[in-house]
């Protein structure tokens, strides 16, 4: 394939992807219908503010957990905008599990590693296999790019029993 026929075909598919629920989600992980993306190899990423931080209320990192997994999502210095709401400084989670940092200039994959919260939730139960597991979060902004500079929280670590 041709270097932008690439490019279009993987947008399509992580856009439509935004569509599917993961396994791993429960119902407040639905995704909001984002707009259109260019087809380009490196997407113009909205601004994050100075400061702006997301994190996790709970759980801690080192947390003994049972199924369903009780997770909240933090946010300071910026606002919370459901998918394809552009809005200035503002964004949607979305949850890392058992993986590192997407391409930063492109849309955040959407499956069972990558789940998002384009309805602007802020917490979630999820089932997740018994042993160890990293969390991390992802702002993601209207069409699920990682925001200038990326706005993530630090990987914590939880056992599920």
């Amino acid at each position: 394939m041709k270097p932008v026929t690439t490019v279009i075909a993987i947008l399509s598919t992580c856009l439509a992807a935004c569509d599917e629920q993961p396994a791993a989600t429960t119902p407040g992980a639905s995704e909001a219908a984002a707009p259109p993306v260019a087809a380009s190899a490196d997407l113009q990423r909205t601004p994050s503010p100075a400061g702006a931080r997301v994190f996790f209320i709970t759980p801690a990192d080192g947390d003994n957990v049972a199924n369903p997994v009780r997770i909240e999502f933090g946010i300071e210095g910026m606002d919370i905008a459901k998918a394809g709401t552009d809005l200035a400084n503002s964004g949607h989670h979305h949850l890392l599990i058992d993986t590192g940092l997407p391409a930063l200039n492109l849309p955040i994959p959407a499956d069972a590693n990558y789940i998002h919260f384009g309805d602007g939730s802020t917490s979630t139960e999820i089932s997740l296999s018994p042993g160890s597991h990293t969390l991390r979060m992802l702002l993601g902004d209207y069409r699920h790019v990682p925001h200038e500079p990326p706005v993530a929280s630090d990987i914590i670590s939880i056992t599920v029993q």
